[in-house]
């Protein structure tokens, strides 16, 4: 059932009830008397219509903004900060090894071949200057050396490969030899260097006394040299 309006009449036949609370509705039976109150509320929807526009034609250029300042920062880290990592990333270089020291050490037990592939064992010969020649075969400073050894010293050249090389014209108190496997260069830890003749001196015990890189004059090792024999 309908309740009584505002001013206490009873129910409108057909319509529904409104809340109390509106107080007396009134219909006009013209609809113009509404004109003004329809352009009141017309003009709230447009300024309200403005004001979201104001705000959208705002947010672009705010935008816009932020991608610049993002975009400059971005390219001033691309800049600064690879730079430095590229400084810690890069490998550090390699130190130089030194070859191995080899003297006071004692000479392995290697055996040589001679030129009839004969195996000759090495520590057989001691005392010795051995020449390396596999650098260069260097026949005048060889000769230079033999010719400089005391009485009881053996100078020995050792190629390598299992080809030996040329004995040089000095005297019969050379020894050419031969090392295939190469043990020689293994125990110095030093490659064959072209134009270089590499020499040890070996004591009679067997111990080497000292390492020559590249034998120059004799003046270099003559004492040395001499020293093998006491």
């Amino acid at each position: 059932m309908g309740k009584p309006d505002a001013e206490g009449n009873g129910p409108s036949d057909g319509l529904p009830d409104l809340p109390p609370e509106w107080g007396r509705v009134v219909v006009p039976d013209d609809a113009s008397a509404l004109a003004a109150e329809a352009a009141r509320v017309r003009r709230e929807l447009r300024r309200a219509a403005g004001q979201h526009a104001d705000h959208r034609a705002l947010a672009l250029p705010l935008l816009v903004l932020l991608v610049a300042v993002l975009t400059t920062l971005a390219g001033l880290l691309a800049v600064t900060w690879p730079r430095a990592n590229r400084s810690t990333d890069r490998p550090a270089p390699t130190p130089f090894a030194p070859p191995p020291m080899v003297t006071g050490r004692a000479l392995p037990a290697l055996d040589l071949v001679d030129a009839a592939q004969a195996p000759v064992p090495l520590r057989g010969l001691l005392p010795a200057m051995i020449i390396l020649v596999d650098g260069c075969p260097c026949p005048e400073r060889v000769a230079q050396a033999a010719a400089a050894a005391p009485a009881g010293v053996a100078v020995i050249t050792v190629a390598g490969g299992r080809t030996v090389a040329a004995t040089p014209p000095a005297g019969g108190n050379v020894r050419a030899l031969a090392d295939p496997a190469g043990g020689l260069r293994s125990f110095l830890g030093q490659p064959a260097r072209p134009g270089a003749l590499t020499a040890l001196l070996v004591d009679r015990t067997g111990v080497v006394t000292g390492v020559l890189p590249d034998l120059g004059p004799v003046e270099a090792y003559q004492k040395e040299l001499t020293a093998l024999v006491a």
